[in-house]
Formats: structure tokens, sequence, C-alpha cells
């Protein structure tokens, strides 16, 4: 890997059913020392399009809004392979409703308050469980995302061993917001949810960004247009995937990139969590 002072940075806003209201949206950056410059954010229409992205050369250090892993729980509870290689090709193989059925009824045979099991960094990263399949459908984002980053060559540091100058780390958007703004929400999917408060709070994000209040040590550099355009963006799209975009700017100068001693490589680990 290059000098970690100066390197290219991604941040990648998931959806395991792109369209074009919803596109995956791409925010690529670049880091120098304590400042990470937005390049510019891009849609990808379709799920092919994002598998051609990631062809893109290294080096690079991509954070990527959709989960690694499964809970050790649920996969020893289910039989599956343990070893993660072999885990994600099982998983991979399966249909949406097969994986629907089988997590359903994992759920249905616990206690109200523990329906689903949990990887060890939901609790610090305040995650969703990764065998969510609704609401948001993060069970679903693993089964469409992962396999590809796979099939791509690119680097999971902590899952698997690897040499590629392309690395691929979990991020989660939600975490580095709460930072910036506490619980307001800031974004929404349905036009009449898109009010002026929630605006507020993405004009807020992107100005804590900008002055480097977090405790990641980055300030994000933004063109007048940029900031106008991300704040303006009512789905927080485009400002998740340059959240993302800057928990990996984070994590490239970071020992292990961010991941803990000991992280369970079957489960993984959140980037900044």
């Amino acid at each position: 890997m290059p000098a970690m002072s100066d390197i290219r940075v991604f941040g990648v806003d998931f959806t395991s059913a792109p369209r074009r209201a919803k596109p995956i949206r791409v925010a690529e950056g670049l880091r120098h020392g304590a400042v990470v410059r937005l390049g510019g954010v891009v849609a990808h229409l379709t799920l092919e399009d994002f598998s051609a992205w990631l062809s893109t050369p290294g080096p690079w250090v991509g954070g990527f809004d959709l989960p690694f892993g499964l809970p050790r729980e649920l996969v020893e509870h289910l039989g599956w392979p343990t070893d993660y290689a072999a885990l994600m090709a099982h998983y991979a193989a399966l249909g949406r409703d097969e994986i629907r059925e089988r997590f359903a009824a994992f759920c249905d045979a616990r206690p109200a308050g523990g329906k689903f099991a949990h990887r060890a960094c939901d609790g610090p990263a305040g995650s969703s469980p990764s065998m969510k399949w609704v609401n948001p459908p993060v069970a679903f984002m693993l089964h469409a995302g992962v396999p590809r980053l796979l099939a791509a060559g690119v680097q999971l540091p902590g899952h698997l061993p690897g040499t590629d100058s392309r690395i691929a780390l979990e991020a989660y958007p939600g975490l580095l917001a709460r930072e910036l703004i506490g619980r307001r929400s800031y974004k929404s999917d349905t036009k009449a949810a898109q009010t002026p408060e929630r605006l507020i709070a993405r004009k807020d994000m992107v100005d804590a960004l900008e002055q480097g209040r977090t405790r990641l040590g980055l300030r994000l550099k933004l063109s007048h247009a940029q900031r106008d355009e991300l704040v303006a963006d009512a789905s927080g799209d485009a400002l998740d995937a340059v959240l993302a975009m800057v928990q990996a700017a984070w994590a490239a100068q970071q020992p292990r990139y961010g991941w803990p001693a000991g992280v369970d490589p079957l489960e993984g680990w959140i980037v900044g969590a």
C-alpha cells in the first residue's frame, strides 16, 4: 500500500434493489493528512453497474454501507459453515424467500425482546442486526453485496487473507451521523416527510463535517456546489455515501483498518464502532 497520508477513498450507500429512484450512490474522495476532499458522487442504477465499478483499479479504501457478516449464534444454530468464505458461498446460493423463512423461523422460536441474534459490533455501532430482512432489509443487502465484493477480488481485511490494493470495509453512516447531530432525523424517501427540520439537520451535519467536529479527526473539503447538493438531497443517500467515505478515510490510517483485536471474522466489524 502507498503512504496513507494521501489515498483514494470511497463511500458506498448500498441498496439491494437499485433503480433510477433509488440508485447505489458512490462518493469518491482523496484523503491528504487530516483533510478529505470530495471528488464527486455518482449513481449506479443496477447491481451489474456496481459490480463493474468494483474493478476500479487500486489502491483505494472503501466504506460500504452493508453488513459483511452474520451473527455466529445464528450461523451455528442453522448449521451453516463457520468458515467465512464457505459461509458466504452458502448464503449466496440461497434465494431471498428461503433466507426470509429461515430467519423468521429463528426469530419465532425466541422470546419477545430477543428475537434477533446480534453481532458484537451491533451494540457499539447502534446498527440493525445483519439478519434483519425488513426495515431495513440488511440481510438482503449482504446477500446482494458481499458476493459481488468477493467476485471482484477486493480485499476484506479481517474476514479473509488477501493482498489486493482495493480495500473494502463495512461502514455505517448512522454511527457518524449520530455523533454529528444526535438523534435528529435528516432524511426520508417519502416526499411528505422531507421537512424543513430535516433540511436544517443535513445543513448542520455538513457544517460539522467541514469543521471536523468528530472524534475521527478529519475535515471534509467541499465546493460550494457540492455542499448545496448534499444539503438539498432529501433522501440523504448522497450524504450517507459521503459519511461512509469519511469513515473509510479514518480507517485507512488505523492499525488493522480500525478493527479491534479479537474480532470474530465470521461476524466482522463496523468502522469506528
